[in-house]
């Protein structure tokens, strides 16, 4: 099962956060968001059907592949039993194990430092970011 998401760059992604990968429903980015790389999402993990929630929270693997303007970059994580899922606007990927209402997976193999830089100079032109989730068994 997968969840796709749609969301927009932004000229103040920077992708420089070593530990977190985010995405947002809400429509602006400051400079400080180092982790966020995506703006203005059509769905929050509130649009999650309620088995694909429980299919997070049972993951040993959760997938998230990226696409901008045909380049790929795939993020691997891992989903808990704690997962709460039910974050009106942001969703994160942690590289730890910290678990919050915006949390998707933990304990990921990349932050948004190590998204592809061909990637990051396309999302701060403001291209399409397609974000999506895959259980892998």
């Amino acid at each position: 099962m997968e969840f796709i998401i749609k969301a927009k760059g932004h000229r103040n992604v920077s992708a420089r956060h070593k530990g977190t990968i985010e995405i947002t429903k809400e429509d602006y980015l400051t400079p400080t968001g180092d982790c966020i790389i995506g703006i203005s999402a059509d769905k929050s993990m509130l649009d999650f059907p309620e088995e694909f929630k429980e299919l997070l929270r049972r993951a040993k693997k959760i997938v998230v592949e990226i696409e901008v303007d045909g380049i790929k970059e795939r993020i691997e994580g891992e989903g808990h039993k704690d997962l709460i899922l039910e974050h009106p606007t942001d969703i994160v990927i942690r590289k730890s194990s910290y678990i919050c209402p915006r949390t998707l997976m933990i304990k990921a193999n990349k932050g948004a430092k190590d998204i592809n830089r061909e990637i990051v100079k396309k999302l701060k032109k403001g291209k399409e970011l397609i974000f999506k989730i895959k259980v892998e068994p």
